[in-house]
C-alpha cells in the first residue's frame, strides 16, 4: 500500500486551524515523515500516527515552516524510551543546528540520531521500494522527494503453475523472470507460467517552489503528486516575488508530467476559504483534491 496522510497544510503561519507543512507517507510497513512544521508532533497524536515507526524524515529545505516542529519530535521520542535509529535526509546545514540545539540543552538522546544531506539521485533503496529527491526552485536550496513501490515484473498464473507442477520454493523466482528447469531437465519458459505485472505505484513531493516546467520532468507519470499552491492565480506575480506557485502553475506543471492526480496545499494564510484553490486548479486539472489535514490519500 502507499498512501500519504496530511498532518499540515498550510504556508508560513499557522492560521484557521490549519498547519504549518507535514505528512506522513505510508508505504506497506514503512512510515516516513515529509517536513516537520511546528506542531507536527501533536498532529501525530491527534491523528494516531505511530511515532515509534517512523525511522526516517525528509526535510525538504530550511525555512521555519517546514522543519521547526523536528527538534520537539525527536527529544520527544527520547523521553518516550525510543531506543531504535533514526535516520533524517535534508540540507547539511541542519545537522549543525540539531548538535547545537541538543548541546545547549544539554540533551543526550537513548537512540542513534543518523543524518544524511540531501543531494539529487537515489536517497535510499530497498528490495521492495525506493526515495529518490530533485531540485525546485525556491529562495533557497529546496528539495522534492518520490516515493516508488518496487514490484517484480512478472504476475503468476495460477494455473499454469499447477499444470505444470511448479514447487512453491520457484515462485519468488518466476516473479523475477527465471524459467524453470524440472527434475528431468526440461526448460519451461517464464512466459508460459507468467504475466507482466502493473508497474509500482508513486507519490512525488514538490517542496516549496517558483513555477517551472523542468519539475515536470522529474515526476512524470507519478501515480500521486503533492505541489504547492501557496496562492490563486489573480496573484501570479506575487507568487512569483516570493518563489511560490498558484493553483493554474500547480495544475499546468500536472499535466505536462501526465500525472495520475493533483494533491494542492501550502495554502497562504490569507485564504481562511479553501473552495476557490478546488474550482480554480479543476479548472484545469480535473483530478485534483485539497490536501486536507487528518486525510489519508490512497494511492
Amino acid at each position: 500500500m502507499l498512501a500519504v496522510t496530511i498532518l499540515g497544510n498550510n504556508s508560513a503561519l499557522p492560521a484557521f486551524d490549519r498547519h504549518p507543512t507535514s505528512q506522513v507517507v505510508t508505504l506497506n510497513e514503512h512510515l516516513f515523515l515529509v517536513d516537520c512544521g511546528e506542531g507536527t508532533q501533536m498532529q501525530i497524536a491527534k491523528y494516531r500516527i505511530k511515532r515509534s515507526r517512523i525511522h526516517h524524515i525528509f526535510i525538504s529545505h530550511l525555512h521555519g515552516d517546514h522543519y521547526f516542529g523536528l527538534m520537539g519530535l525527536i527529544t520527544s521520542m527520547g523521553l518516550l524510551g525510543r531506543d531504535h535509529e533514526l535516520h533524517i535526509f535534508a540540507p547539511p546545514a541542519l545537522e549543525q543546528l540539531i548538535d547545537l540545539q541538543l548541546k545547549a540543552g544539554g540533551t543526550l538522546l537513548p537512540y542513534s540520531l543518523i543524518f544524511h544531506p540531501l543531494e539529487e539521485g537515489i536517497l535510499m533503496q530497498e528490495d521492495k521500494f525506493e526515495v529518490s529527491c530533485f531540485k525546485v526552485f525556491h529562495r533557497i536550496d529546496c528539495w522534492g522527494f518520490i516515493f516508488r513501490e518496487k514490484k517484480p515484473p512478472r504476475k503468476l498464473d495460477g494455473e499454469k503453475i499447477k499444470e505444470y507442477n511448479i514447487p512453491t520454493s520457484f515462485y519468488e523466482q518466476l516473479r523475477w523472470g527465471k524459467d524453470y528447469t524440472t527434475t528431468d531437465g526440461v526448460s519451461i519458459s517464464n512466459e508460459l507460467l507468467t504475466d507482466v505485472s502493473p508497474k509500482g505505484k508513486s507519490y512525488a513531493y514538490a517542496a516549496d517552489t517558483i513555477y517551472n516546467e523542468s519539475i515536470a520532468c522529474k515526476v512524470t507519470g507519478v501515480d500521486l503528486l503533492y505541489h504547492e499552491t501557496t496562492y490563486l492565480d489573480e496573484l501570479r506575480e506575487r507568487a512569483a516575488k516570493r518563489f511560490h506557485s498558484t493553483t493554474v502553475e500547480a495544475a499546468n506543471i500536472a499535466n505536462i508530467a501526465k500525472v495520475n492526480k493533483l494533491l494542492i496545499g501550502h495554502f497562504s494564510s490569507k485564504y481562511e476559504k479553501l473552495d476557490e484553490f478546488e474550482r480554480e486548479t479543476r479548472n484545469v486539472f480535473p483530478n485534483t483534491d485539497l490536501a486536507i489535514e487528518g486525510v489519508t490519500y490512497r494511492i
